[in-house]
């Protein structure tokens, strides 16, 4: 991505400025090694500690839990009601995954939750690959790296690769496909491909485009078909699709989607195309779906959290990827960025995962200006810098304070890891003049990991009581009874309590409770402190027996309120 924009070359550093990039950037595989490396610190932290985290992951593992259960890999269950919000195909992944560690003999040496991460994990990897490879159509390989790098180190990434959803899978297929289209569309790139190239990148496009749909429905088509349209319109040509080989494109991506969409439709008697589509997407584009709302420039806003630490330089590329719109790659690169971005910003319902398809454009970009050396030196877009140190600090402080108050510990660890994060990141910018962007990016990134090692590593496992699924689950576990727990809860109805406690757990008020108990010993029923005194009127008045275990006091997180579950047995003592 040659940039010719009249900007401020960044100084030479006084001493060497990459020693990882400059070992790693030797090779494909050196590369390729490095990357998952990075990313693996940054997206293991807390993979198999942290508990479920309503709603949305136990609401996917759940349902993905009840396909291998019923051996149905159409219908898309939550318990007895449909879940039809998003397609089949991440519970599928999940399903698979988990499936799979079970029959290694794996599922008693893991949490509950984790083999159902394991697709996110490996879409983020994969995501971080891609990128990688995308990169190497627009930059050098030891750009490509950066960029791979500043995506591995995303915040919002790792976040994902950790939670049992859509976006991390979603994420990898989006960057196949633009990686692919890019080969085809750029001509330089296009003039050397060979015959094999011609046929594979098609195919790794319509392929990547139909797990896409298969994973979060119509989202890859607006990203690409945006892209694609935006191309066209600025070229005011379209020769270059034919090398897309729209036909049987098309006819493979139908190959791959209809079956499942013919077979769910037949089943739910067109329920889950009224769900999916009129149900959830269309109406989050004009109301605030689930208290969601935000208007217009939020994802601007949290692009320097979500995006650290790559973002503090997206300012400072900006004047030079504008000077340099009109050439090939950073003209393709917009067409992927802006126009979904300015989309999602006008769309009512805003969730930070929605614009995580197009973080990879904002890497390349970044990258290709470093490479260029052309970043800006305007004293106010180097306001950003300085959140190299003043985002670990600030993050580290709220990690430690909600360490001490919700998880009643002082943490020392986290203390260390989230000092080493605050001091690497004051160093990136103080000598930003000095050393340069790309070594300051550096230390940006390894602050960016020692602040992940605080706050998945050490803060979010030890939030014991911010989990009151979790501390049900500890109670039935410290009975005695048998596996799979009969469990009924009153007033608390998270997802996570149905994945932990088993698909049978029931969700009812205080007379249901009182007779879920009646039905045979080492029977639970949680029920919150306020509706205690039903359900000990219901349980007199049916003759129940039972045992009072501990009430648990715990913060939940998805409601954001103090709650206190009483304990109730049937007949044995606790």
């Amino acid at each position: 991505m040659a940039v010719t924009a009249g900007q401020d070359q960044q100084a030479q550093p006084t001493r060497d400025v990459g020693v990882v990039l400059d070992f790693a950037a030797r090779s494909h595989a050196r590369a390729m090694v490095v990357l998952i490396l990075i990313a693996l610190t940054n997206f293991l932290p807390g993979f198999f500690t942290t508990p479920p985290i309503d709603r949305d992951e136990p609401l996917f593992a759940q349902a993905s839990k009840q396909m291998i259960e019923s051996g149905d890999y159409v219908d898309i269950r939550y318990q007895d009601e449909v879940r039809y919000q998003k397609p089949v195909g991440i519970y599928w992944l999940q399903a698979g995954a988990a499936a799979t560690a079970r029959a290694l003999g794996l599922t008693e040496g893991l949490s509950a939750i984790a083999p159902y991460r394991v697709p996110s994990l490996c879409g983020a990897l994969s995501a971080v690959l891609l990128t990688y490879w995308t990169a190497l159509a627009f930059i050098s390989r030891r750009g490509a790296l950066l960029a791979g790098m500043m995506t591995a180190c995303s915040a919002l990434l790792g976040f994902e690769s950790r939670f049992a959803s859509t976006d991390a899978v979603l994420l990898a297929t989006v960057v196949a496909a633009m990686g692919a289209l890019a080969r085809l569309y750029l001509p330089e790139q296009r003039a050397h491909l060979d015959a094999q190239a011609r046929l594979m990148l098609p195919a790794i496009f319509w392929t990547a485009l139909a797990a896409g749909i298969l994973v979060k429905g119509p989202l890859i088509l607006m990203v690409v078909g945006l892209a694609i349209l935006t191309l066209l319109v600025a070229d005011r040509r379209a020769d270059w699709l034919k090398a897309l080989k729209p036909l049987p494109g098309v006819i493979w991506v139908a190959a791959l989607v209809l079956p499942w969409l013919i077979a769910i439709t037949s089943r739910s008697h067109n329920a889950f195309l009224n769900d999916s589509v009129g149900r959830d997407f269309l109406p989050k584009l004009y109301s605030s779906a689930q208290g969601h709302g935000a208007p217009p420039g939020t994802y601007l806003l949290e692009l320097g959290p979500m995006f650290f630490p790559g973002a503090m330089l997206a300012a400072l590329a900006a004047p030079a990827i504008w000077a340099a719109r009109r050439e090939p790659g950073a003209k393709f690169l917009l067409a992927w960025l802006v126009p979904s971005w300015i989309v999602l910003e006008l769309v009512v319902t805003k969730l930070p995962h929605y614009v995580l398809p197009l973080y990879p454009a904002i890497a390349i970009l970044i990258a290709g200006i470093i490479e260029a050396r052309m970043l800006s030196r305007n004293r106010w877009l180097t306001l950003g810098i300085p959140l190299w140190f003043i985002l670990p600090v600030l993050t580290g402080i709220l990690g430690i304070v909600c360490l001490v108050v919700i998880g009643h510990q002082l943490g020392f660890l986290a203390w260390a890891f989230a000092g080493g994060a605050a001091i690497v990141g004051l160093i990136a910018w103080r000598l930003y003049e000095v050393d340069g962007a790309e070594l300051s990016l550096l230390r940006g990134m390894a602050a960016a990991l020692l602040l992940t090692q605080a706050t998945f590593g050490v803060v979010v496992p030890a939030l014991v009581s911010g989990f009151p699924s979790e501390m049900m689950l500890r109670v039935m576990r410290n009975s005695g009874c048998p596996q799979p727990y009969a469990t009924a809860a009153v007033g608390y109805r998270e997802p996570s309590l149905v994945f932990l406690a088993g698909t049978a757990t029931r969700l009812t008020n205080s007379a249901g409770a009182a007779d879920f108990l009646s039905g045979g010993a080492c029977r639970f029923a949680f029920v919150e402190a306020h509706q205690e005194r039903d359900f000990a009127m219901q349980a007199e008045a049916i003759g129940l027996r039972y045992a009072v275990g501990p009430h648990i006091e715990a913060f939940n997180l998805t409601s954001g309120r103090l709650i206190t579950m009483a304990v109730f047995r049937s007949e044995s003592p606790l």
